[in-house]
């Protein structure tokens, strides 16, 4: 379903419709600012990779000014976690711990979607307990790097997965999407991006396999296609998208053909019905000029919401839904360090300045302690 163009009740005339309310499948939005997933590193994981801390409710209900919140990536397996402190979705106590954050969330006026993830070979048996890392072929990323308790260590050759492993890691997926509405979320992301499991299997620089999932570009997207189809005949198609960025060299992925692999993608995925695609335009974190994938095209063909993310600012932003090139935009670094970027957008009032010092580390430095546009007010006084 198309994200609603019209103007809702209790707008103003005039608003740019990136302020204006939406519907993105069946989840209606308060605007059309989205806060992207943002791996924080702040779960506990003495208590197994549990989120819901006093912090973690905090952090996520100074963000609800968003129209959807799009939660960090939560790994829907022990092995399918790539970074230290990350939260998971697999266990009742993470079901719980969540919950108090949705709760949170929607107290605040906002949507919340969990975003599920499986890393792949991007991680260590240091980080899996002691398990060796999976992938769609046994090639281990170059000039990637894993950080664990005992420091940065290189990354091992993955195993290559078997047909029952791939059917495994499905039924995870789907598990992960029951859970998320168990906690209490509108929905789900399915984490198809930044060289992560699902891209992993999407792109021939990872994929050599020659049974059906590799070697064509149909066999290459059956992976994603099965996950999806197993958390749409979970929690339905209307609560369902996915995050994709088909030109990101990050963790060592490329493709031969990005635009033959994606334009195959994004026709299966239109097929299916699902609310959103979330496309990373460019690199992520990076250059948006990078040529072999016109995601113009993406958005034409795909008849759900088109959620922009890479480096948007106010104007590009308010620029990309009038003119219709995308529904919403994602904000990612914006967002850690304005905790009210909405309300900041809307006026254009200035920005705080993330640090990056500060991303991963434990405790409130730089997670809860941004301060808001009322808080610089009062300091001010």
């Amino acid at each position: 379903m198309q994200a609603n163009h019209a103007p809702a009740a209790g707008s103003q005339a005039g608003e740019p419709r990136l302020f204006q309310p939406a519907r993105i499948g069946c989840i209606d939005i308060a605007n059309r600012v989205v806060m992207a997933p943002l791996t924080r590193s702040r779960a506990d994981e003495a208590a197994g990779d549990v989120p819901g801390s006093d912090m973690n409710v905090e952090y996520y209900r100074q963000r609800s000014g968003a129209g959807l919140i799009i939660s960090e990536g939560t790994q829907v397996s022990p092995l399918g976690k790539g970074y230290m402190a990350t939260p998971g979705i697999y266990s009742d106590a993470q079901v719980d711990g969540w919950r108090r954050i949705t709760h949170a969330v929607h107290e605040a006026g906002s949507k919340i979607l969990a975003q599920i993830w499986h890393v792949g070979r991007i991680t260590h048996p240091d980080l899996t307990g002691g398990a060796q890392p999976i992938a769609p072929s046994a090639i281990a990323p170059r000039d990637v790097v894993a950080y664990t308790h005992g420091g940065k260590v290189e990354i091992p050759l993955p195993q290559a997965m078997s047909t029952q492993q791939i059917a495994e890691v499905v039924g995870q997926f789907r598990h992960a999407a029951a859970n998320a509405l168990r906690a209490g979320f509108d929905g789900v992301e399915i984490h198809g991006a930044n060289g992560y499991l699902i891209d992993q299997f999407l792109r021939d620089g990872a994929n050599r396999r020659d049974d059906a999932y590799g070697g064509s570009v149909a066999a290459r997207c059956r992976f994603a296609l099965e996950i999806v189809d197993a958390v749409v005949a979970e929690i339905g198609a209307a609560r369902v998208g996915i995050r994709l960025s088909p030109l990101t060299p990050f963790n060592d992925l490329a493709d031969s053909n990005p635009q033959l692999t994606f334009d195959h993608l994004v026709e299966q995925l239109d097929r299916r019905g699902i609310a959103f695609v979330h496309f990373i335009e460019g690199a992520t974190g990076g250059s948006r000029d990078i040529p072999g994938f016109d995601y113009a095209r993406a958005r034409k063909s795909f008849r759900g919401t088109y959620i922009a993310n890479n480096g948007y600012d106010r104007s590009m932003a308010i620029d990309a839904v009038e003119s219709g090139r995308a529904d919403a935009v994602a904000f990612g670094r914006a967002f850690i360090a304005n905790p009210d970027l909405v309300q900041r957008l809307r006026s254009g009032a200035a920005l705080n300045t993330p640090n990056p010092q500060t991303f991963y580390t434990p405790g409130p430095v730089g997670y809860t302690d941004y301060p808001s546009l009322d808080d610089q007010a009062v300091a001010a006084c």
